[in-house]
């Protein structure tokens, strides 16, 4: 199960994944950490990512960038127009009132929306992923903006959808931000709150929040926000400054160049990073336009002068934060800056007189939101097992439902559902009293901050019919779900019923009925509560009622009693989303995005194989030349040199634009007459390594099989002699063989092939081996017969091993062994125990059934002495047998 963190930037991408040892930002086909946010179109496939920052310069028109400036937004919008500007792309107004995108693909004009774009970014950010992981990805968290709406959050969501990935959350990047900033902390306070503000400035927006942090918790106590506060602008006020001045100096309009404005942006952003840390930096372009070279000088404070417009909002989205946190900036513990644009000196000057402290940059700046997106992932995966870190988010708007009462007033009622800081996911409850079809509409409260329409979206609830021919009684439930879209998740319709209950004719009270009556009221406690006001069709305690109520029962215990009983039956409920894609649109996106895909690998596999073309005639025609010249004849030579150029002309010529199979058709081709070249080469450069094996395999068996070593005794000496004639024939081979080939020039085809020798000394290691590496038989027990009891003061002869050439042998015949048994042993077993050290002992015993006495002994004679070593007895004989026995 995959675990990925996607940061989509209005300017470029970053991929984090979670790994056993942490998280990991990987690396891109370039070998680059962030990957270009940008979809260009071409004639012949697309190009996405930094492919697609390649070929930009060279089609602006067909280059499609700062995708997330285009979704969800209306056409009309002021933020939109301005933006349009700067665009080198046409963009449009669609039937629905949203931009449509036009480029030129495949040879045709075709037009996308913003979702189906950033459908590509993320299919190329999930291929980058695969690649590195080597798996599939599917689950993955998605960094976003805190200021997405509704229907932008549903846009991103829809973009996944088409690249194939099921997001488990639409993380805030400032709530990214602040988990992997928080996470790692491990001297957090367990009371005393702190807090830590973040300002990010981006490419494009300026987002901050403060964030109160507590041992293994963090809440988000405000977010603030302006969408079109970031590096780009700095960039844009050098672009039109140095634009004005190359007008008057060299004469020259950048803005009737598209690609000249392309140039001259990227110039002045690497200005920029320049004056980030040098107080002046100089600016050189090369045929900018007009085959006229450019250059221009500026100075910081100069910089800062054209800035100041931008740089005077820096302070808004500050004060609106603390102001929404109840903070005061000494209360403010720690102030933590990231994103690209906060690279810029006057920014961070104006976060230091605001909060009175010196910004820290103890995060990766460009991957703080990756990395706490691929935290948050794996958090909610089963696949790994993170730190306990509760994330306390709250919603950054206040929404609304509204309808229209079920009377003569046509005066739409409105309350809020969701109030601004709601935590995120949440669930309310409303109780409407209708006898008919009806519509709830879900609005965004703050519009002018957000630029939106108020209508989210629309439903409808019904049709439904009362038994009792009044207004029915319906319970709506409203999901603020984990991503931040509001919707309505069902409609119940609440019926009460009598029926009528057998009780028994006494007055006995179940003993369990207090405790029936608990674990209900424990149910209906467990629904979520709503928090809007009561008005005329609906109510707004939001609560769930009981499924049974008792009624007023008569005291006479011969009365049949009855029970209310509520009946709830599901209510349709029809969903109307302004904006956004409907399942048959999304479907038809999704096979639109597998077409494209398919043409792009496709195109791919036909570059490969035109490449393996270009390689074999440039390899092939230097090798001719050098080392395979002795392999190959001068006809052969001059005759393969001209197919080789013919080849090469038609790469270049009729050869450009040709399909897979054209070019598979030609590598096979020029193969045919080079294959055999490099096939002799080959051969002679494996010959010698593979006669050696060959001949040390013969020389190794030969010598074992005439060896006389103990441990080759057991074989048999006409199995032996197999081996030998088996080696000499092997040898008497590899001789004529050799011969043979030794007669040839190196360009003739050669006698004595690699692939037969391997053979051969295969077959000659198996046959020999199985011969050679026979195990020795096992030897034959040799069990001693039970010896005769006897009393013990009488002497008995002792028995005689197996194979002894006497019967028996009286045991008062001469030696040490005259001695009376008992006491040679226990002189045996003292010994041990007062002598023995961690030494090995070799007893001689006159007859096998005193083995066993005689260690017994002498081990009960160590269990006297205290910490006395361990000992072995590995050389315990009789003296009648030989070699010893060894036990």
């Amino acid at each position: 199960m995959s675990v990925v963190g996607f940061d989509l930037g209005n300017e470029s991408c970053i991929v984090g994944v979670a790994r056993q040892r942490g998280i990991d930002v990987v690396l891109n086909e370039e070998s680059k950490r962030e990957t270009p946010a940008i979809v260009c179109f071409g004639d012949k496939q697309r190009f996405i990512g930094t492919a697609g920052a390649a070929n930009s310069t060279m089609n602006p028109k067909n280059s499609i960038s700062q995708i997330k400036r285009l979704l969800g937004r209306k056409f009309a919008d002021p933020e939109l127009q301005r933006d349009l500007q700067s665009f080198p792309f046409r963009v449009s107004e669609g039937p629905d009132g949203f931009p449509l995108v036009h480029a030129r693909y495949l040879g045709e004009e075709h037009a996308f929306t913003p979702t189906q774009l950033l459908a590509m970014v993320l299919s190329n950010l999930k291929a980058i992923a695969e690649d590195n992981l080597k798996s599939a990805v599917v689950d993955c968290c998605i960094g976003i903006p805190v200021y997405f709406t509704d229907l932008q959050r549903r846009s991103v969501l829809d973009a996944a959808t088409i690249a194939g990935l099921r997001p488990l959350r639409l993380f805030h990047e400032t709530t990214a931000t602040a988990l992997a900033y928080g996470i790692y902390k491990t001297d957090l306070p367990e009371n005393d709150q702190l807090n830590v503000a973040f300002v990010d400035v981006g490419h494009a927006s300026m987002q901050v929040s403060i964030v109160g942090y507590k041992k293994g918790q963090l809440k988000m106590l405000s977010h603030a926000y302006d969408r079109s506060l970031g590096g780009r602008d700095f960039d844009e006020a050098l672009f039109k400054h140095f634009a004005s001045k190359f007008k008057e100096e060299y004469k020259i309009d950048v803005y009737q160049n598209a690609r000249a404005c392309i140039r001259l942006r990227v110039a002045c952003e690497k200005l920029k990073k320049m004056l980030s840390a040098n107080p002046e930096a100089p600016m050189n372009i090369e045929c900018l336009m007009d085959e006229k070279d450019v250059r221009g000088f500026i100075k910081r404070d100069e910089f800062e002068q054209i800035s100041a417009p931008v740089l005077e909002r820096v302070k808004g989205p500050l004060e609106k934060a603390l102001a929404e946190a109840g903070l005061t900036t000494e209360s403010v513990h720690f102030v933590e800056v990231v994103g690209s644009g906060s690279r810029v000196p006057a920014i961070i000057r104006i976060i230091t007189e605001f909060f009175g402290k010196e910004p820290r940059r103890t995060m990766n700046a460009s991957e703080c939101v990756a990395r706490g997106c691929a935290l948050q992932c794996a958090i909610l995966s089963p696949t790994f097992k993170v730190r306990e870190f509760q994330v306390n988010e709250g919603f950054p708007f206040s929404i609304a439902l509204s309808w229209k009462p079920d009377s003569q007033n046509n005066e739409p009622q409105q309350t809020v559902v969701f109030p601004k800081g709601n935590p995120i996911p949440s669930v309310k409850a409303l109780t409407f009293y209708r006898s008919n079809t009806f519509a709830v509409d879900v609005l965004n409260v703050e519009t002018e901050d957000l630029q939106v329409t108020q209508k989210i979206s629309t439903y409808m609830i019904g049709p439904f019919q009362s038994s009792k021919g009044e207004k029915a009684k319906l319970k709506v439930k409203v999901r603020l779900n984990i991503h931040g879209i509001v919707s309505l998740e069902s409609a119940t319709m609440l019926e009460e019923e009598e029926v009528e209950v057998p009780v028994s004719t006494t007055s006995e009270v179940p003993k369990d009925a207090n405790k029936m009556e608990t674990d209900a009221a424990d149910v209906n406690m467990q629904e979520p509560k709503g928090t809007t006001d009561t008005a005329e069709g609906a109510t707004g305690d939001g609560a769930q009622d009981s499924e049974e109520k008792s009624a007023p029962m008569d005291t006479d215990a011969k009365t049949e009693p009855s029970k209310r009983k509520v009946k709830k039956t599901n209510v349709p409920v029809a969903e109307l989303v302004y904006g956004a894609m409907g399942s048959a649109e999304l479907e038809k996106a999704v096979e639109k995005e597998y077409e494209m895909a398919l043409q792009d690998r496709v195109m791919e596999e036909t570059k490969e194989k035109k490449n393996s073309v270009e390689a074999y005639v440039y390899d092939m025609r230097n090798k001719l030349y050098e080392k395979y010249s002795d392999y190959v004849t001068s006809e052969d030579k001059e005759t393969l040199t001209a197919k080789l150029q013919e080849v090469e002309d038609w790469l270049y010529e009729d050869g450009e634009d040709e399909t897979k199979g054209v070019y598979v058709a030609k590598l096979e081709e020029l193969k045919k007459v080079g294959g055999p070249i490099e096939a002799r080469y080959r051969e002679w450069e494996e010959r010698g390594p593979a006669i050696e094996q060959l001949a040390y395999c013969i020389r190794s068996f030969r010598e074992a099989a005439l060896s006389s070593d103990p441990k080759f005794e057991h074989i048999d000496i006409s199995e032996k002699q197999k081996v030998v004639n088996e080696c000499s024939g092997a040898e008497t081979w590899l001789h004529e063989k050799k011969q043979q080939q030794d007669a040839l020039p190196k360009h003739a085809d050669p006698a004595l092939l690699v692939s037969d020798i391997k053979k051969k000394a295969e077959a000659l290691d198996r046959f020999c081996k199985s011969i050679m590496t026979k195990p020795k038989p096992a030897p034959k027990p040799q069990t001693p017969p039970p010896a005769e009891t006897s009393p013990p003061e009488a002497q008995t002869p002792e028995q005689q091993p197996d194979g002894a050439t006497e019967a028996s042998e009286p045991a008062s015949e001469g030696g040490a062994w005259e001695q009376p048994r008992g006491k040679l042993l226990g002189l045996v077993a003292r010994t041990v125990a007062s002598k023995m050290q961690g030494y090995h002992l070799q007893i001689l015993v006159p007859d096998v059934g005193d083995i066993f006495a005689v260690v017994s002994i002498a081990i009960k004679g160590l269990s006297h002495v205290k910490h006395a070593p361990p000992f072995c007895c590995t050389h315990v004989c009789t003296t009648r047998t030989h070699p010893p026995k060894h036990v």
